[in-house]
């Protein structure tokens, strides 16, 4: 059994962009996108590089590549164990992209002031 639960973002209008962007994966990337969000499931904090990385101010980016493809899912912690899977994109430079990680905060804040 384990502690953690994750939980898509739901925009207000009712889009989820993080399960939008793994629906529009390749199959083999997402069958490996969706092993990682279990790891993630089971190990919640504790689970790190290659798969996870704590990018700044409690948002993190789950991480999957497959050849030359690179996949990243934004997420951050919620109380009780809630796990908030934000939205994702394809990678295409070394560095995250600070756009990406302002929508997830932009999301995060959203999520917070609706849910509470």
């Amino acid at each position: 059994m384990n502690n953690f639960e994750v939980v898509f973002y739901e925009k207000a209008n009712g889009e989820e962009p993080a399960k939008e962007f793994l629906l529009s994966l390749d199959e083999k990337m997402r069958i490996k996108m969706l092993r990682i969000i279990s790891l993630l499931e089971t190990n919640g904090i504790k689970l790190r590089k290659p798969f996870s990385e704590h990018l700044e101010d409690g948002i993190f980016e789950l991480r999957a590549q497959f050849g030359s493809d690179i996949s990243r899912i934004m997420y951050f912690f919620f109380y009780g164990g809630r796990i908030i899977l934000t939205h994702g994109f394809i990678k295409k430079t070394q560095k995250t992209p600070r756009k990406e990680i302002e929508k997830a905060k932009i999301y995060r804040d959203d999520y917070i002031k609706r849910e509470g």
